[in-house]
């Protein structure tokens, strides 16, 4: 089994809104904005190779699907299906992946499932061969969301997906058709139903922890909808990685790509032993 960092279309995005109640002199001196207040983000997603037999895709980042003016709106970019580049780069085509597995269906996560933008064009799905793995209790978020997080989703992709024939809701506690080499959690803080997913020795942490600078505790997004109840499910997420030797994969920490989690002894938690990138290690062993 290999392991793959795989980056999707980048963003740039309100440092504000990114780092909720944490004021401007403290997270600016975390990543540096731009003149428009706006923070560089990664789409990153993780690819596994040979996990029995299998290529299997954790999410698929932004893509390309918006039109210019909504690609404009939110700060995405490059204009071309940057994770198509990434998975050649991989030796892969869209075609070649068996499971794309899905933390959630904010568009930011699950739009590199849609094909790029072209003028009068409908939205298709990329993928042709693969089953698309969301969490249970998501998926019906998505179907009935929220005002307050309804413009998240993009109503064509549940569309695309229900009548793909290849979607595979996942719940907790019962076994995927992924089998034992991937565990599921389940997170509430961020989004209902927040899946995340361990394989290989690193945990996709999606946002429950987008980067470097979440891994702190109190640092939370001004998107959570349950601030302090992600916060108290982020504890609890690091304490069991830090207790297994399980890694960290950042989607959204523009780099960095995987790292260990610390503690110092006021009981801090932070990110070590950064790496960039991964392409094709070996999966680590985990307790």
């Amino acid at each position: 089994m290999k392991l793959w960092s795989l980056i999707g279309n980048s963003q740039r995005l309100d440092g504000g809104a990114m780092f909720g109640n944490a004021p401007r002199a403290m997270w600016s001196r975390w990543i540096e904005p731009d003149e428009q207040n706006r923070i560089p983000l990664a789409c990153r997603c993780l690819l596994v190779t040979g996990l029995d037999g299998r290529n299997v895709l954790f999410e698929t980042g932004i893509g390309a699907f918006f039109d210019p003016a909504m690609r404009e709106r939110y700060g995405v970019v490059e204009d071309r299906h940057v994770l198509l580049d990434s998975l050649a780069e991989a030796g892969l085509g869209h075609e070649d992946i068996d499971a794309v597995v899905l933390s959630h269906l904010h568009f930011d996560h699950a739009g590199g499932l849609l094909a790029p933008w072209a003028e009068g064009e409908p939205a298709r799905l990329l993928f042709p061969n693969a089953r698309f793995l969301v969490g249970a209790a998501h998926w019906a978020r998505a179907q009935d969301p929220h005002p307050r997080d309804r413009a998240s989703f993009i109503p064509e992709i549940v569309r695309l997906l229900e009548e793909s024939g290849r979607l595979e809701l996942v719940e907790e506690g019962k076994p995927s058709s992924l089998g034992g080499a991937v565990r599921f959690a389940f997170s509430e803080g961020h989004t209902p139903g927040l899946m995340l997913a361990e394989v290989g020795g690193v945990a996709f942490c999606a946002d429950l922890i987008p980067g470097r600078a979440w891994v702190h505790l109190p640092v939370t997004m001004g998107y959570d909808r349950w601030p302090e109840k992600l916060i108290d499910e982020k504890k609890a997420f690091l304490d069991d990685k830090m207790a297994r030797g399980v890694r960290l994969f950042f989607t959204h920490d523009h780099g960095c790509a995987v790292a260990s989690v610390a503690r110092d002894g006021k009981g801090r938690y932070s990110a070590a032993d950064i790496l960039e990138r991964l392409a094709g290690v070996d999966a680590w062993a985990a307790a």
